[in-house]
């Protein structure tokens, strides 16, 4: 049954916004299980058939690549989303969330009277209580029979692929996003990078161990006055918190992490009140004091503020994306500077030639850019068609290479980009790229997809991959039931807050290191134990499934 706007009204008024800007409660007020969705005429095209009769308008809510920007304030705008609606027949208004405000902006989305009738984001992450949650909330579709129906290219992908059916579904067995699929050679895309021709001008190796980036960090302060050697994003990607966003380097020296991790045992722990990790805060402590990090790094919160200092001779190494960070950062830099290069460095580690506890390593499963259909569209069918068409081999190329003759030709076999995106005078290939393609989405990965114009991003991808990293990261879309998600989200929202709070005042020497342990028991105090459990219990569940 459809809900009224009354409903909606009250749905409205009873959401609890924290000062965090998180929803810890958010119900639709309408009565089902959440299968039994508004019905409404499918289309005339049969399912998978495309370009589809329909006169009818979907609504996307989502985040859009800061390069595309650069020429389009909209996806609808963009050389891709025009040709999307000429192949799929649909027509689709999307709305995007500022850069670095998608969090909040998601929040608000969910407290209003109205959604969109497709959400791109982490409905495991980011919706408190996950994906199960946000179908007994009524906030989005179950969309098992959907698929079943009206999405015979992903049906027949997750009949192919188990591991991936597995991972794309709560407990109880709901599908509830189209999903953003890696491909296998996409896993490993993040790390620590640092400027090869500072090393080389001061006759320095790149460096794998704690000690070796000290030398390095001080040097770059000393010799080449860097005001922030070591600079990152503060980003507010991860689970109810933002944090800086390090990807576990440094601290990961010291086999933790800066969030749930799994040990070497199969246990799950949280790494901020592990007794390893005041070794690693005491390390951090240390280089913020002597100025070898970046004494705003808390307020670098866009790409923009980020790219100033990298380009801007201000940081020396940083932590970031091959292609996103290293790769645009070459392009610009090497016009100001033909000398400018970034190289990866190995996750450091404490003795040379141990291998690193943990680092950056995805799942073939993306949560955090997968569309789930919301239950205020009126439209099901048509949206679920719509999203199919990505997972079918047309609709993969133009997701992946975008539109054949202008972005990408055929050879071989094999799609290549052309010189229009590849040797582009005025702009570099991400931003290129983002004009004609989908950079990350719900849609298949595809392996044959490279936007690398460097070697050193290649060879970035084999170093960083040199890690632990499969055994310990925690995967993101484990789904704890409604009553563990609502215990999670009552207890975790308060705990990241608490804890990114103090991770930063003892980064800054705000709070002594010797409050360590009271900083323990008081988040023990909150309820960490019971949170670790419901995970532990999430994951057991998971690899039983």
């Amino acid at each position: 049954m459809k809900q009224s706007s009354a409903g909606k009204s009250f749905r409205a008024a009873t959401c609890v916004v924290l000062a965090s800007s998180l929803i810890v409660a958010c119900t639709k007020q309408n009565s089902g299980d959440g299968q039994n969705t508004p019905k409404t005429p499918a289309p005339s095209s049969e399912a998978g058939q495309y370009p589809i009769q329909t006169k009818e308008t979907l609504t996307s809510w989502e985040m859009i690549n800061p390069n595309l920007i650069t020429f389009v304030p909209n996806l609808a705008d963009a050389p891709f989303g025009k040709q999307l609606e000429k192949e799929t027949g649909v027509k689709v208004k999307y709305a995007h969330p500022a850069d670095g405000q998608a969090k909040e902006q998601f929040n608000l989305l969910i407290a209003s009277n109205k959604l969109p009738d497709v959400i791109e984001y982490d409905w495991n992450s980011s919706y408190p209580g996950g994906a199960e949650k946000a179908i007994a909330d009524k906030v989005i579709l179950p969309l098992n029979d959907y698929i079943d129906k009206y999405a015979p290219n992903l049906k027949k992908r997750l009949e192919q692929d188990k591991e991936l059916d597995k991972m794309v579904k709560t407990d109880s067995g709901k599908y509830y996003v189209f999903p953003m699929i890696r491909p296998d050679n996409g896993l490993v895309f993040r790390g620590p990078m640092i400027r090869k021709d500072w090393l080389d001008e001061l006759k320095l190796q790149v460096p794998t161990t704690i000690d070796e980036w000290y030398t390095v960090l001080k040097a770059f302060k000393e010799q080449k006055g860097a005001s922030a050697p070591f600079t990152s994003l503060y980003s507010n990607e991860f689970k109810y918190s933002s944090e800086f966003n390090i990807q576990d380097a440094f601290i990961g020296a010291y086999r933790t992490a800066n969030r749930f991790y799994i040990d070497d045992q199969g246990k799950v722990k949280y790494g901020p009140i592990d007794p390893q990790f005041k070794e690693a805060l005491t390390l951090l402590r240390k280089w913020y004091a002597e100025g070898l990090i970046d004494k705003d790094f808390a307020l670098n919160t866009d790409s923009k503020t980020l790219d100033s200092k990298i380009i801007g001779e201000n940081s020396g190494a940083t932590v970031s994306q091959v292609s996103g960070g290293m790769g645009r950062w070459m392009e610009t830099g090497k016009k100001k500077n033909p000398k400018f290069q970034l190289v990866a460095a190995p996750y450091p580690t404490l003795k040379k030639g141990e291998r690193a506890f943990i680092g950056q390593r995805d799942f073939k499963y993306n949560p955090s850019a997968s569309k789930a259909v919301t239950v205020d569209t009126k439209h099901p069918e048509l949206a679920v068609q719509w999203l199919d068409y990505a997972f079918s081999e047309k609709g993969s190329l133009l997701f992946n290479f975008g539109i054949e003759g202008e972005s990408y030709s055929m050879k071989d076999g094999a799609p290549q980009f052309t010189d229009k995106i590849t040797k582009n005078e005025k702009y570099n290939l991400q931003q290129m790229v983002t004009q004609y393609t989908k950079p990350n989405g719900p849609f298949p990965g595809d392996s044959r997809k490279n936007f690398n114009t460097f070697p050193e991003q290649n060879e970035a991808i084999k170093i960083w991959s040199e890690t632990d990293a499969a055994k310990h990261v925690m995967p993101s879309f484990i789904t704890p039931t409604v009553e563990e998600s609502k215990e999670v989200a009552k207890l975790n929202t308060a705990i990241a807050s608490y804890k990114e709070e103090m991770f930063v005042k003892f980064i800054m020497g705000k709070e002594p290191i010797d409050k360590f342990d009271d900083y323990v028991k008081q988040i023990q105090s909150m309820g960490i134990d019971k949170v670790t459990k419901i995970y532990q219990e999430a994951l057991d569940r998971y690899n039983k499934r």
